[in-house]
């Protein structure tokens, strides 16, 4: 493997006019490289990041900066094989990763961050990040891992974020709204993972960002429109009062933590409902607005009461909504009405009245950015709760996701604690299906399943982050709003399947969410409250969910739809548009081998796992002759490009000259693949006598951009089946 810390140097200056002097006879700066730089300051605890071609009139630029000149070092990031992409992608992540790091406070703009793919990005530019990384590490630039930031809040709800063309067509919108004097009430509607708090976040650090700090060239041509809506959202704002409404004290207390660490805003930017009698904002900013309260159920009254008064309002006519358009000149409401979980949150009927006027705009997210499961995932947690999936042989799978089913709790446990030690946050939740009798003595257990003890969470207030070794079990109360990397959710006694009626239904004497009940007097209003519930949690995890279920019907029926652990999958993938789709093998799939395989295993036979099968894009016609190969290496890189899959068909009789095929030839490494199998062009000499012909040699061709691949020649001894064969014939490359 290369030793990436070869290919790039990291270079310490004073950042002053003398240190500026000094490096005008560098290569890189000499010569205009493209270069990333930081500049720092230890004792303020600040830092700024930038990438340049003309370093000595970009520092010079920035010693005349006020925000800037009180930065003492500035350090170089240079290599002979940086381009402008490569510097730009490495500036988007260390902006990203060092404002996670929590060393420094950056004084970089959120605008201006790029996400483009080029040439070898990740085949090098990706490792070489994590060697200049591990570099500023050792001279004390970073503190953390990467593997450790990745998975911290201050990463996850950082407003240093690449924003995906939905998320940026929306922001263009939201932006449109606020710059209208016509508009009042902003939605921002998506399910679970669509990344609404991110847009909120980043929205709201650019609208406090100085001007100078936008870096508005890195967006080009092609986003003018977006950068002409900034600057009129800022001239219209130039020092907007805003806050961050977060009515769940726990998410709330996580979000402050994240502002505290974001230059240019402060943990007293986010607020409660409450705080909204204290002062009007010109612009509120409400995540998670479904959880808004009503005074139904609370579990303090007294607080809700004041609040009302102090804005004049009558406590019993009034809810958390209304103080929010009471208080604020504009106010930005991101919304998932499917997330309310409890009889204090307003009815989705109160934000239906604000959503109608004429007053009122809505923008729409789509896109899934939490799960790796993506679109499908989420229609997939609907239709199986919701009794919606018509194919009773369906089985949800997906290669970028994992979702398992365990009979066993023992098991159940285990696993998520082994992806717990592996990836770090991965924590159990569970419906509320137990008393939480260790509220006031620890030593009691809540939870007890096949001899197994748990206690419910402990803290109410950052359970997430305080549970580092899973060993006890949140709620929806403590996990909403959060990112964990697995769930193991346990379905409690509360929800079941009645075998009668065969539909999902709740046991509300089993329900022990006592504020989450009261006042319910339909049976079906608890369910959907408690179907929610599930669903949130069920689209929480980024890598994957784990299963157990406490009702044995239940659990049956999810044993249809879900893979029990250890059981082998049938062969169901990801189509384009992240929807699941069932492999037909030789109707819209073929299998795919590896010509790494040892001599006589490439064969075809009736006995192929089906895990072994791949999707044949729409169009191709395909027989039980088909198969495909990854190809490896470079030696037919003229046809197909190194990890390309190829389809071939079964070669069975017939000419092969001029055609590409895979041959067998056992007295033949091949190069590339190390294994008795090559992918080659095909070219045999023939000589004629008067009975019949034979071949007088055969020559394996490669079609390579290298030079260094030569033909492969087979002398007449080797020509017999035992020793040389041709397996397949070349069709084409499959996109």
């Amino acid at each position: 493997m290369m030793n990436y810390s070869q290919d790039f140097e990291i270079n310490k200056i004073e950042f002053n006019n003398f240190g500026l002097n000094s490096i005008q006879s560098q290569y890189f700066v000499a010569e205009n490289w493209p270069i990333v730089y930081i500049l720092n300051n230890d004792g303020v605890k600040q830092a700024y990041v930038g990438e340049t071609t003309d370093t000595y009139s970009r520092m010079f630029s920035h010693l005349q900066s006020q925000s800037k000149n009180q930065l003492k070092e500035a350090h170089f990031i240079s290599s002979k094989k940086f381009n402008k992409s490569a510097t730009l992608d490495i500036e988007s992540n260390l902006i990203k990763y060092l404002h996670a790091d929590g060393k420094f406070k950056l004084l970089n703009g959120n605008l201006g961050l790029v996400n483009h793919s080029y040439y070898q990005r990740e085949e090098y530019y990706s490792s070489l990040f994590r060697e200049i990384w591990n570099s500023l590490i050792s001279k004390g630039i970073a503190s953390h891992s990467l593997e450790y930031i990745s998975n911290s809040d201050l990463f996850k709800y950082s407003p240093y974020k690449t924003l995906s063309s939905d998320q940026k067509r929306n922001l263009m919108l939201i932006i449109d709204a606020l710059i209208s004097d016509s508009k009042k009430s902003i939605f921002v509607e998506g399910g679970a993972g669509t990344g609404k708090t991110i847009i909120a976040i980043f929205l709201f650090k650019l609208m406090l960002t100085s001007h100078e700090d936008f870096n508005y060239k890195e967006f080009g041509e092609d986003e003018l429109e977006f950068i002409d809506k900034v600057k009129l959202l800022r001239q219209k704002y130039p020092s907007p009062k805003m806050g961050l409404i977060i009515a769940m004290s726990s998410f709330r207390k996580t979000l402050k933590n994240v502002f505290n660490n974001i230059e240019g805003l402060n943990q007293k930017m986010v607020i409660g409902p409450s705080d909204l009698s204290k002062a009007k904002y010109d612009i509120v900013f409400v995540d998670e607005a479904h959880r808004l309260r009503k005074r139904v159920n609370l579990t303090n009254y007294a607080s809700f009461d004041n609040t009302a008064k102090a804005l004049g309002l009558i406590p019993n006519e009034t809810n958390e909504l209304e103080w929010t358009q009471l208080q604020s000149l504009k106010a930005l409401y991101f919304y998932d009405p499917k997330q309310s979980i409890k009889p204090s949150d307003v009815n989705p009927e109160e934000f239906n009245l604000i959503k109608q006027s004429s007053n009122s705009k809505t923008v729409q997210l789509y896109s899934q950015f939490r799960s790796k499961g993506g679109n499908g995932y989420v229609k997939f947690v609907d239709d199986l709760l919701d009794q919606k999936i018509s194919d009773d042989n369906f089985k949800y799978s997906n290669k970028n996701y994992e979702v398992l089913l365990f009979d066993n709790f023992k098991d159940f446990v285990s696993e998520l604690r082994l992806k717990n030690t592996k990836h770090q946050l991965s924590r159990f939740v569970a419906g509320y299906g137990w008393q939480w009798i260790s509220k006031n003595d620890k030593s009691k257990y809540d939870i007890v399943i096949d001899g197994l003890r748990f206690q419910w969470n402990h803290d109410n207030i950052e359970y997430i982050l305080k549970d580092v070794k899973a060993e006890q079990i949140g709620c929806i109360h403590t996990t909403q709003g959060y990112d964990l990397n697995y769930v193991g959710l346990i379905f409690g006694p509360e929800i079941i399947l009645n075998p009668i009626t065969n539909q999902i239904e709740i046991l509300q004497k089993n329900y022990y969410d006592t504020n989450g009940q009261n006042t319910i007097t339909d049976i079906n209003v608890l369910k959907q409250y408690i179907i929610n519930i599930y669903k949130t949690i069920m689209l929480r995890g980024i890598l994957g969910c784990y299963f157990f279920v406490t009702d044995e019907n239940l659990r049956n029926y999810f044993k249809k739809h879900i893979y029990i652990f250890n059981e082998k999958k049938s062969p169901i993938i990801d189509s384009a548009d992240n929807e699941e789709v069932k492999l037909i093998p030789f109707e819209n799939s073929v299998p795919l081998y590896s010509l790494k395989v040892a001599a006589g295993e490439f064969k075809f036979n009736d006995n192929i796992p089906e895990e072994d099968f791949i999707l044949v894009p729409e169009g191709i016609k395909i027989t039980k002759d088909h198969f495909a190969c990854k190809i490896i290496g470079n030696s037919m890189n003229k046809i197909v490009q190194d990890g390309q899959i190829a389809l071939f068909k079964w070669y069975k009789g017939g000419t092969r000259n001029g055609l590409m095929v895979i041959a067998e030839y056992y007295d033949h490494q091949d190069i590339d693949n190390g294994s008795c199998y090559t992918f080659k062009e095909y070219y045999s000499q023939k000589a004629i006598n008067e009975e019949s012909w034979f071949h007088e040699k055969i020559i394996l061709k490669p079609k390579s951009f290298d030079s260094s691949y030569q033909d492969i020649v087979i002398d007449p001894d080797s020509i017999n089946e035992k020793a040389f064969s041709v397996k397949g014939i070349f069709d084409r490359v499959l996109e």
